[in-house]
């Protein structure tokens, strides 16, 4: 009906035209219409900050895709082909020229660019185990596994020349790298509790930035590099601390309580965000500066499906960005808040699937 009304505006303006031009004419448009809703084929009707969504990967567990600094490429993990567990892969924004950049031994988590494109960072267990590792005891509930030998790695970007720079006792994973290109923020288990560290590019210059009794992770700069979003567990109970410390000690922490905080880029002035007592995890700014956009299971009843929601850095404003019914994580704005790009379950060929994925952004 939207089609044949568009067409009938299209006679009425060109009826001095030829007949032969209104027929050619009319089968351009309906072919650029069906072109427009094809490239929305992948969205949901309520999705209006979404727009044009393309999915990068076809197959496998593909998450945590983040941009390179020129935004010309990404960097992602993957399980997938004859790999067991995750490795760490680049690709084109058009998802094309996938290459796997780390050794391919061990588990790996967490990559990302370091200016110049020239540069990544990742974690890895192969200096200690070649294998997968165990993974965690599910007899506990869900829990996550900070296995105690990921440190963290810089090689070429191709994943050649590649050296160690953390080598603490305990986790050292989930580094990103500021905008401002001088700070690493990282999450470790050096000190008893998982707790924010950042280091020059490096390695060097590492400091302590989270003191508080409970799992801080996932952290990312803002654009401007003043200050640091991440997620973090904070138990308060005494029931609550018994479970998180029994937890911590195994190195296991059970994310179905995780809340969204803001703090300096040295770690002062933290506040929290959401107090929603949902699983909030994958923060990330706008480059706005005044919103974080991240995944949550808030308003799912089963607490299983995860979407994207957006909220003011006050608190303010929480609105929901997806609608999948299963997964969709992992946000990341380019510099100009035009595109999106976020893994997903949706419209897997398989289940238990996930993709990337990039979307144009619409406010």
């Amino acid at each position: 009906m939207v089609i044949l009304t568009k067409i009938g505006i299209i006679k009425m303006n060109f009826g001095k035209i030829s007949q032969y031009t209104l027929v050619v004419f009319i089968i351009l448009f309906l072919i650029w219409n069906i072109d427009s809703e094809a490239a929305d084929s992948l969205r949901f009707p309520q999705e209006k900050h979404l727009k044009n969504i393309k999915m990068l990967t076809n197959g496998g567990e593909n998450a945590e895709a983040y941009f390179s600094f020129d935004e010309n490429k990404l960097i992602f993990q993957a399980t997938v082909g004859d790999f067991n567990c995750d490795q760490i892969f680049t690709m084109n924004l058009d998802g094309t020229d996938k290459k796997l950049v780390s050794t391919g031994k061990g588990r790996t988590t967490c990559a990302y660019f370091l200016p110049g494109g020239q540069k990544i960072i990742y974690a890895s267990t192969h200096h200690h185990n070649l294998d997968c590792l165990t993974p965690p005891d599910r007899s506990k509930g869900y829990v996550w596994k900070l296995y105690d030998s990921f440190d963290i790695f810089i090689a070429d970007a191709n994943g050649s020349n590649l050296k160690q720079i953390t080598n603490s006792h305990g986790y050292d994973a989930e580094a990103t790298v500021s905008p401002k290109g001088d700070k690493i923020v990282f999450t470790s288990l050096r000190d008893g509790d998982p707790e924010l560290y950042t280091m020059d590019l490096d390695g060097s210059n590492q400091k302590r930035l989270t003191f508080e009794k409970g799992y801080d992770g996932g952290a990312f700069f803002s654009w401007d590099g003043s200050k640091i979003v991440f997620r973090a567990s904070r138990p308060k109970t005494e029931k609550e601390l018994e479970d998180y410390n029994e937890l911590v000690t195994e190195g296991l922490v059970r994310p179905t309580a995780l809340e969204i905080y803001v703090c300096d880029a040295d770690g002062k002035n933290i506040r929290q965000v959401t107090n929603n007592g949902a699983a909030n995890f994958a923060p990330f700014f706008h480059p706005d500066g005044k919103r974080i956009i991240f995944c949550s299971n808030v308003n799912s009843p089963s607490k299983r499906n995860f979407d994207l929601y957006i909220i003011n850095i006050d608190g303010t404003g929480f609105e929901q960005v997806t609608f999948n019914e299963t997964f969709d994580g992992f946000p990341m704005f380019t510099r100009d808040g035009k595109k999106l790009v976020f893994c997903s379950n949706r419209f897997n060929a398989k289940v238990g699937e996930t993709n990337v994925f990039i979307a144009d952004w619409v406010d």
